[in-house]
């Protein structure tokens, strides 16, 4: 694969956003993805998580919500897009999703993926003209059945040990259902927030205190299930058609 970092033109055409970005080897043209990143930003797990999906034959585009600034001026604003859910960081996943369909080794078959905060997101993306989504312990938005009209089929995993999102598996199921929207719903009984990083999460000073007290660390095995069903799903909704 190829994974290169990428300037991405916003959608007023007044500025660009940094981006990471994966192409499968071969000829293509490929199914893609945007992924959304968790709230550390673009790190070592973001772009192994990257990799990862391309490596299963997607071209993948990250965008980085913290372009304007950097997490430490950007975070709140982010986060303020995602509780209301529009804003600034919406426009930035449109403008990363327009340039992978101009590109032609794109098959114009779009998913959205998340994890934490980049979860929540994916959620929320969901009826913003991608083909499927997956929610890797995203939060919840206040109104579920509003942010579900008109949704693409989803697919969520989430950890029953994560504290900040109790019950939140099973909202997502009963949710999904009413909408009688396709989807893939799995709560891990043994998995915390953040199940899925492959290694530590977080800065390096905080990540003895967020794995022993927290309890965020890998998962290997809970982790290895998620991805499984995220490729079965993705295959079965971004297919050519």
């Amino acid at each position: 694969m190829n994974v290169t970092e990428v300037l991405i033109p916003t959608t007023d055409g007044k500025g660009e956003l940094r981006g990471v970005l994966a192409i499968p080897d071969g000829p293509g043209p490929f199914p893609a993805a945007i992924m959304v990143h968790e709230v550390f930003g673009i790190e070592e797990n973001m772009r192994a998580q990257i990799e990862r999906l391309c490596s299963a034959g997607y071209v993948v585009l990250m965008p980085d919500l913290f372009s304007r600034g950097g997490a430490r001026r950007c975070l709140m604003a982010t986060f303020r897009a995602l509780t209301d859910g529009r804003g600034q960081a919406f426009d930035d996943v449109a403008a990363a999703r327009r340039l992978l369909l101009d590109r032609p080794d794109c098959t114009g078959k779009i998913g959205v993926i998340g994890f934490c905060m980049g979860g929540g997101f994916a959620l929320q993306l969901a009826n913003h003209g991608f083909d499927a989504a997956s929610v890797n312990y995203g939060m919840m938005p206040k109104d579920i059945e509003a942010s579900l009209v008109g949704a693409c089929p989803i697919i969520g995993s989430y950890g029953a040990k994560d504290g900040s999102l109790k019950g939140a598996a099973g909202a997502m199921e009963r949710a999904l259902t009413n909408a009688h929207i396709p989807h893939d719903i799995k709560e891990y009984k043994n998995a915390n927030h953040a199940f899925m990083n492959p290694g530590p999460a977080g800065p390096k000073v905080l990540r003895p205190v967020m794995s022993k007290v927290v309890g965020m660390k890998p998962y290997p095995t809970e982790a290895a299930d998620a991805w499984r069903r995220i490729e079965e799903f993705f295959a079965m909704h971004l297919a050519a058609e």
